[in-house]
């Protein structure tokens, strides 16, 4: 049998609670996605200088993502 879903191996969607700098927002991507939170970090930077978007979607992110247990 081939098993798509463990629950061992599925990161939670949640703010990091060691991995912030104001909400944990990047910090929690960076340990979804299994990447470096620095480069969470620039490409949101980007996005707010770029067009401003990122804010909007940091702060709707702070609010819906949940809190690290």
């Amino acid at each position: 049998t081939c098993h798509f879903y463990t629950t061992e191996s599925v990161e939670k969607f949640q703010k990091s609670a060691v991995n912030k700098k104001i909400f944990g927002v990047c910090g929690g991507l960076s340990e979804y996605f299994g990447i470096d939170a620095s480069i969470i970090r620039l490409i949101w930077a980007l996005f707010v200088i770029l067009g401003g978007t990122g804010v909007l979607a940091y702060l709707i992110f702070a609010l819906v993502m949940p809190k690290a247990d």
